[in-house]
């Protein structure tokens, strides 16, 4: 090194910005900790590194023992770039100061020197492809094509000069410890005083973009290379995290927190029968007088590893699913049990039937609105929840997303955890907690396109025990999902041992009518409630389901359970407690309207449902909620009256027309829930098969987030205008009570606003809005 060299050095390269009352993390130290949390958390003698392996299918010792190579060279190389002027500036500097360059994708371009592919090309058994894509796209901000985060894309105008530190000793020390773990010669010097965009650098460039092309296209050809690639590229992420994490929090070495937090002794059969399915059982007997397992929910755990569940509404699936985890963990060593529900209620109801039971230590709901629907819970508590407090304490809330690693069970949307597909950052952190697990998919058939699609992917490249349930699924669904090794249980054969589950779904439960048009509809719905019958009506818009709910409270003199998506989250909560609770009884008369959100995991029970004409699927759905427990007796028929509404939307006229032909074959006979769901599979929708592709699995070099469901350009999350003066919209854990999503072409986003209030989050009229009703798009609703 050059005597000016040595002097225009910096005496420190650094990680992270500086904290007050700490000493500053230097670079090589944190590059050493990264290396460590991946040594740690994924050692092949440890159950998460094992699990890791399985799940991304890493099968033989040698091929283990590469992938761990790999992680631990990425994780010392990943921030390498960090070893610029820019880089220092930022973390020292008390404003905000804008780099030229990411330094990851730095990092990349080093890698990319003919010095270190010389040097690291040596040894045969790297493949260099794996661990630049795993440093480049370790922040998931790194694109093929022209975009935001472009490799090599300049973040700031001005003079295109960097300068960087390469020769520094903390460089050098890091790549001295590469070359001991990786059996190198000793590393050459990274010499080069700055990067710019001249010939020399463009050319580096251009070989990294090439080399990318090719590296993709071997990995289409070769299942075990993108194996690796996929376990390194996550594996990186989550060291880094933990890295970060611990360091940040102050919770101890890291290597003392992952003894304790990730190698947990692994969950037992008696665990899950102690935390949940006991309690469980015991709360059934105290409402029903005796609980005991049904044949089918016993033998649904003996059906393996890989299983589709298949059966009618309210017949006990979900207390199947927990006797299937519990055979689970006897064949599997596994740390955690993790149901996935497609909506933030069908989760937040997961938990307070069942997650709830578990040691508050244990057992969490997470959402996108989790920490608010714990709070809630505080005041007021299930069964299973009461006197105990399952929101985070301050040392998980910083943790983030590693903050639930010590947890065993969970309750959660499914896109927390398999948003890593898509490129989630938490997601993919929640990655090592989701292959070390038994994962439960409920509500398979409400899955928009975008989700299944996922949801395949999911199936076919990880390997993990998974249970998949729902009442109904389409025949070309149930055939995917067959084709990627569920065995769909219960199938022919176990039918003929289940006579307590034939015995519930071929009961006749319905009496199928229909009408002309809702004026119909709306005498039938007051005769019957003046009748004293609990009376659910559907409908598939938000405006319908606020006018008919107002002309009813007019003609009734009541007021009429409204329940949609479009109520702030507190008052949401509300609605939907009142609507479980009007059906839940059967001694008093009650009526609710509703729109697609009451179709999934409500434990409704109507004595007359009405609905407009919808998919197969939702009708299906949506006629679950009627005589759900046969409370009226075993010869009771719920009326369902099934009407034309007055335009499509939001489905398709091929999705209506289809369901007039199963309605036509169904007759007006009475019918059970097993001639629906065979009439479904003979009507359904076809779909075309998913490809198994996803942004995880697809990218390469590369990584960018998307989005895990079919993307919603109708609706913006606002804040209402006669709530911005509430002290609690300042809390970001408060404020998403008051949040609900509107229409774009009634939020607004641009002109005053509190300075405290996301640029993301609109205004939207306080004046259109009731507790009862919701926000209101049709005058005529008010």
């Amino acid at each position: 090194m050059s005597a000016n060299a040595v002097m225009n050095q910096p005496a420190q390269l650094l990680a992270k910005s500086r904290r007050s009352g700490r000493e500053p993390l230097t670079l090589e130290q944190h590059l050493l900790d990264t290396e460590l949390a991946a040594l740690k958390i994924f050692r092949l003698d440890g159950r998460w590194g094992k699990n890791w392996c399985r799940f991304f299918k890493i099968q033989d010792n040698e091929q283990q023992q590469r992938f761990l190579l790999h992680l631990r060279l990425a994780a010392l190389w990943h921030d390498i770039g960090k070893a610029n002027e820019d880089f220092l500036k930022a973390v020292s500097s008390s404003s905000f100061y804008p780099q030229l360059l990411r330094h990851e994708h730095l990092s990349a371009f080093i890698l990319h020197t003919p010095e270190v592919r010389r040097w690291m090309g040596s040894n045969l058994a790297l493949n260099l492809e794996v661990i630049t894509a795993a440093v480049l796209s370790h922040h998931l901000k790194a694109e093929q094509k022209d975009g935001d985060w472009t490799w090599g894309k300049l973040q700031r105008q001005g003079s295109p000069v960097l300068r960087l530190h390469m020769e520094h000793p903390e460089v050098q020390r890091i790549l001295e410890r590469i070359a001991e773990i990786a059996d190198l010669s000793a590393p050459p010097t990274l010499s080069r005083a700055s990067w710019s965009n001249d010939g020399y650098w463009q050319q580096i460039w251009r070989a990294g973009k090439d080399a990318a092309t090719e590296f993709r296209r071997q990995l289409r050809k070769d299942s075990e290379l993108q194996s690796l690639l996929l376990a390194t590229k996550a594996g990186l992420i989550a060291a880094d995290a933990v890295a970060s994490g611990v360091v940040r929090v102050g919770c101890g070495t890291i290597e003392d927190w992952v003894n304790q937090v990730v190698h947990a002794r692994a969950l037992q059969p008696e665990d899950i029968v102690r935390d949940i399915l006991h309690p469980r059982g015991e709360q059934i007997a105290r409402s029903k007088g005796k609980f005991e397992l049904h044949p089918f929910q016993k033998l649904a755990a003996l059906r393996g590893s890989r299983l589709l569940l298949l059966a009618g509404c309210g017949v006990g699936k979900t207390l199947a699913a927990w006797k299937w985890t519990e055979e689970q963990a006897r064949l599997h060593q596994i740390g955690r049990v993790i149901f996935l529900y497609p909506t933030r209620g069908t989760a937040t109801e997961g938990f307070k039937d069942y997650v709830g039971w578990a040691p508050e230590a244990d057992g969490t709901l997470l959402t996108g609105t989790s920490e608010y629907e714990l709070e809630q819970m505080l005041t007021n508590p299930s069964d299973a929840t009461k006197g105990k407090k399952f929101l985070p304490d301050e040392t998980q809330e910083r943790l983030f997303a590693l903050g639930f690693w010590p947890k065993r069970y969970f309750s959660a949307t499914v896109d927390q955890f398999l948003s890593f597909l898509e490129h989630s950052y938490s997601g993919v952190c929640l990655l090592p907690a989701l292959a070390d697990s038994a994962v439960i998919i409920d509500e398979v058939h409400s899955f928009d396109r975008q989700m299944f699609r996922n949801l395949v992917s999911f199936l076919q490249h990880f390997e993990v025990p998974v249970l998949c349930m729902t009442a109904t699924l389409s025949k070309s669904r149930r055939e995917e999902l067959r084709s990627l090794g569920l065995q769909v249980f219960p199938d022919g054969e176990d039918r003929k041992a289940l006579e307590d589950l034939n015995r519930k779904e071929e009961h006749l439960r319905y009496r199928i009518e229909r009408h002309t048009g809702e004026p119909v509809a709306l005498q039938e719905a007051q005769a019957a409630y003046r009748a004293g019958q609990r009376v659910l009506w559907v409908v598939n818009t938000v405006d319908r389901c606020q006018r008919l709910a107002k002309q009813l409270s007019d003609d009734l003199g009541i007021d009429v359970l409204t329940y949609h998506s479009r109520f702030t989250l507190q008052d949401r909560q509300k609605r939907h407690a009142a609507v479980v609770g009007a059906f839940k009884q059967i001694e008093e008369r009650a009526i609710a309207v509703t729109t697609q959100v009451c179709e999934m995991s409500l434990d409704l029970d109507a004595d007359m449902l009405i609905s407009e004409l919808a998919p197969i699927p939702a009708l299906v759905q949506r006629a679950g909620r009627a005589n759900r427990h046969l409370a009226r007796g075993d010869h009771f028929l719920a009326r369902i009256l099934v009407y034309a509404p007055e335009g499509h939307r939001p489905y398709t006229h091929k999705d209506l027309e289809d369901t007039r032909r199963f309605l036509n074959d169904l007759g007006t006979a009475p019918v059970s829930q097993l001639r629906m769901a065979e009439l479904l599979e003979k009507y359904g929708p076809e779909e075309a098969q998913a490809d198994g592709s996803s942004r995880f699995v697809e990218s390469g070099y590369y990584a960018v987030p998307g989005s895990f469901r079919d993307e919603d350009d109708f609706t913006l999350p606002c804040v209402l205008s006669t709530d911005l003066d509430c002290e609690a919209l300042q809390s970001s854990r408060k404020r998403v009570g008051y949040l609900l999503n509107v229409p774009k072409k009634f939020a607004v986003l641009d002109g005053p606003r509190p300075n405290w209030l996301p640029k993301y989050i609109g205004i939207a009229d306080g004046g259109r809005y009731s507790a009862q009703r919701g926000f209101r798009t049709d005058d005529r609703s008010s």
